[in-house]
């Protein structure tokens, strides 16, 4: 692990993440962010607009990808300055059990 920037969480490589570091489908938002600023999605992606891609699309075939839609929903909410709505939550919820699915069946890539 590397720590991403002074006060932020420890990047974590796919190949490192283990079930215990994915908060479960039911966490609350202050436990879903930390977790979601463990990858940096514009930097995996090279560029913010690559990383938007990816999350506006909600592509999903790939660890990568998740982690990807989970990072820029984080960053978006961060900007949006509140907590995300109900709906947005459903799908952020889903994406940790993608994840936790994948990290479970070692489908990492």
């Amino acid at each position: 692990m590397t720590k991403s920037s002074p006060g932020e969480s420890e990047l974590i490589a796919n190949d490192d993440l283990v079930l215990a570091n994915i908060p479960a489908s039911d966490a609350d938002w202050g436990q879903i962010i930390p977790f979601a600023h463990t990858f940096d999605g514009y930097k995996i992606m090279g560029s913010f607009e690559a990383c938007a891609a990816i999350a506006n699309e909600r592509r999903h075939e790939t660890l990568t990808e998740l982690r990807t839609c989970l990072f820029f929903e984080a960053r978006r909410w961060r900007h949006f300055g509140e907590d995300p709505d109900p709906l947005a939550m459903e799908y952020i919820r889903g994406l940790l059990t993608q994840i936790r699915n994948r990290v479970a069946t070692e489908r990492r890539r």
